[in-house]
Formats: C-alpha cells, sequence, structure tokens
C-alpha cells in the first residue's frame, strides 16, 4: 500500500509539471482561461472562414476550378443584365408615352391656333411645356439606364468569352444565347421610341408652319423656342 501511494503522488507531480493546467484546474477551475480560450476560438473561426483550397490527388483539376469559376461569373452577369434590360425597357417604354402626349398636345395646340386669345393660347401653351419638361426629364432617365445596360452587356459578353477560353462551352452558349434575346428585346423597343420621336417631329413641324400664320397669337418667345428643339436641329 505504501509503494502504492508513493507511485500515486509520483504520477501526479509528473502530470502537474507537464500539464500546469490541470494543477490550475483543481484550484481555480477554468475561470482564469475563460479570456484566452475565447480568444483561441475566435482565430481558429477566422481561420475556418478563408478558403483555402488543398490540391490533392482526388481533387479537382485547376482547369476544372476555373471552369466552375467561370460558370458562376456568367451566371451572375446574366443576372446583372437581366435586371439592367428589364429597368431599360421600363424606362424606354415610359419615354415613348410621354412622346406620343406631347405629340397629342402639339396637335391639339395647332388645331386651336386661330380660334384662341392670348391669354388661352398662354395657358394651353404652358401645359405643352410641362409635357416637354416630363419628356425630357424621362428621356435623361432612360439615357441613364441605357449606360449601365451596357456596361452589363460588356460584361457579360467578357462572361462569355472567358467561358469559351476556358472551355466552359454551356457556359458560353447559354450567356451567348440570354444575350442576344436581350439584345433584341431592347431593340424592339427602341424601334418603337424612336417611331414616336418621328411622330414628335412632324407634329412640331405642322404646329410651326401653323404658328407662322398666326403670329399674333403666338405667346412671346414660342416662335424663337422653336429652332432650339433637338428634333427640328439639323447636325
Amino acid at each position: 500500500m505504501a509503494a502504492g501511494g508513493r507511485w500515486l503522488r509520483s504520477c501526479c507531480s509528473v502530470l502537474r509539471r507537464s500539464l500546469p493546467v490541470l494543477a490550475s484546474v483543481g484550484q481555480r477551475g477554468l475561470a482564469g482561461r475563460s479570456g484566452q480560450w475565447h480568444r483561441a476560438v475566435g482565430l481558429g473561426v477566422a481561420l475556418c472562414a478563408v478558403p483555402v483550397v488543398e490540391q490533392s490527388s482526388g481533387s479537382l483539376s485547376n482547369d476544372a476550378l476555373i471552369r466552375r469559376a467561370v460558370s458562376l461569373v456568367t451566371d451572375s452577369t446574366a443576372t446583372l443584365l437581366s435586371q439592367t434590360t428589364y429597368a431599360l425597357i421600363e424606362a424606354l417604354t415610359e419615354y415613348t408615352k410621354a412622346i406620343y402626349t406631347l405629340v397629342s398636345l402639339y396637335k391639339q395646340y395647332s388645331n386651336l391656333l386661330g380660334k384662341m386669345n392670348s391669354d388661352e393660347v398662354d395657358a394651353v401653351w404652358q401645359v405643352v411645356i410641362g409635357a416637354r419638361v416630363d419628356m425630357t426629364t424621362k428621356q435623361q432617365e432612360y439615357l441613364r439606364l441605357e449606360s449601365s445596360w451596357m456596361t452589363a452587356l460588356r460584361l457579360s459578353e467578357m462572361a462569355a468569352e472567358a467561358a469559351y477560353q476556358s472551355g466552359a462551352d454551356q457556359a458560353s452558349v447559354t450567356a451567348r444565347s440570354h444575350i442576344q434575346v436581350l439584345k433584341s428585346q431592347v431593340q424592339e423597343v427602341r424601334l418603337l421610341s424612336q417611331k414616336a420621336e418621328t411622330k414628335l417631329a412632324e407634329a412640331q413641324t405642322d404646329e410651326l408652319i401653323k404658328a407662322r400664320g398666326e403670329d399674333s397669337s403666338l405667346p412671346q418667345g414660342v416662335l424663337g423656342n422653336s429652332d432650339d428643339d433637338p428634333y427640328l436641329r439639323e447636325d
């Protein structure tokens, strides 16, 4: 029994020298080590968050990883292009509606020339000016979105080319097909807005011709502003 007791005390002494933490547990528990423990855990979590790829005999090749990455890029650029296309089409549609509203007002104004006194002409012309301001505002909005759309289009084309160069043929074909579909949709809406702009130019020309014969009925500054209209200028 005495020999067994000495052996046990010897083992405990070795453990205390080798693992001082165990000696402190009996006296203070883990209270004194909690701060160090939390710092160690935090460091471990941070290190685990770093996406380190280790290549081994069974892992993907570099080419396969590149193809996977480029597929993600084509998906992201396709989403960006879809969103900017939707916004641009909506803005172009609103711009086209504003043009047709202005065309209608110009026609009504032209038909009323010679039938109104100067105060009535002024009142009607103020409505026309308000419609022109609204049209210009919507034109600026669509031009702003068109710039964003062009950027998204270039990114999508670059992503499609990168997919082709890396051998991700399916991703490249899908991206190019998506680009063509959205470009066609934008082109259709552009043609409608261009048609509306042509009708506006015609309506402004008709109004100007009639106004020349009704100089006495025109509000001050109407004829002077007609030469500055972008639809009547010759580049």
